[in-house]
């Protein structure tokens, strides 16, 4: 396949799983399987009833688990004025936190204030939410998080609208030069993986395609990493 002209040349792909369909009562297991498959990073769904339906995971959970594996974690944090929350986050073990565009009155202190904390910044769009609401505060994060699901529920279908958007945000990077990645979560599968990689994605989040693979953890990294990689062929 062809790619577009606004890909992520150069930027490796990494496949970075959600927790959120694993086994609750058996995480550190479920962390350890994920390392053990090759994966680059595991993302923690930090939901808090308000910004979206759910609850998930607080930060003691994900401390619990942290001395079981090496690879890197980030939090998704999916909550109303997360402030509060950041240098938990941060003690338990995280080394990047990922904060919503809509969820923040003031999103370029609550990014500064990631920073301030040692941590790595992430800001996550919505499908609704433009490309624009975080033109601003570029220069304060190393990851933009484009939904391509609306946040909340695991095991939705991908949206392949949002790949308009994802392909715009890469476009600004590049012309930009910022060293940024640009990560996509919701829905990614063997079957929709291609489109989000081609369109300038390189960290792919995925959660039940994963798990639910018959052929086990392993053969479902390798296979979405294969998939994203033959984008670039």
């Amino acid at each position: 396949m062809v790619t577009d002209a606004a890909t992520a040349p150069g930027r490796p792909f990494e496949i970075a799983p959600s927790v959120l369909p694993a086994d609750l009562s058996r995480l550190g297991e479920a962390c350890v399987a994920l390392a053990e498959a090759g994966v680059d990073r595991i993302q923690w769904d930090v939901m808090d009833g308000r910004f979206v339906p759910n609850l998930t995971f607080g930060a003691d959970v994900i401390a619990s688990v942290r001395a079981h594996v090496t690879v890197p974690f980030e939090a998704h944090l999916m909550v109303h004025e997360p402030t509060w929350l950041l240098a938990d986050m941060v003690e338990a073990g995280t080394e990047r936190l990922i904060v919503h565009a809509e969820a923040c009155t003031h999103l370029h202190r609550v990014l500064s204030r990631v920073r301030e904390l040692g941590a790595r910044a992430g800001v996550a769009l919505n499908p609704a939410t433009p490309v624009a609401a975080v033109e601003h505060v570029l220069d304060l994060v190393d990851l933009v998080l484009v939904m391509t699901v609306n946040p909340g529920f695991g095991g939705q279908a991908y949206l392949p609208t949002m790949e308009p958007k994802i392909r715009a945000l890469r476009a600004l990077v590049v012309e930009r030069g910022l060293d940024i990645d640009i990560e996509v979560d919701g829905g990614i599968a063997p079957g929709t993986v291609a489109g989000a990689a081609a369109a300038g994605a390189n960290v792919l989040v995925a959660g039940s395609a994963l798990f639910r693979d018959p052929e086990g953890l392993a053969h479902a990294v390798a296979d979405l990493r294969a998939r994203a990689e033959a984008t670039r062929s």
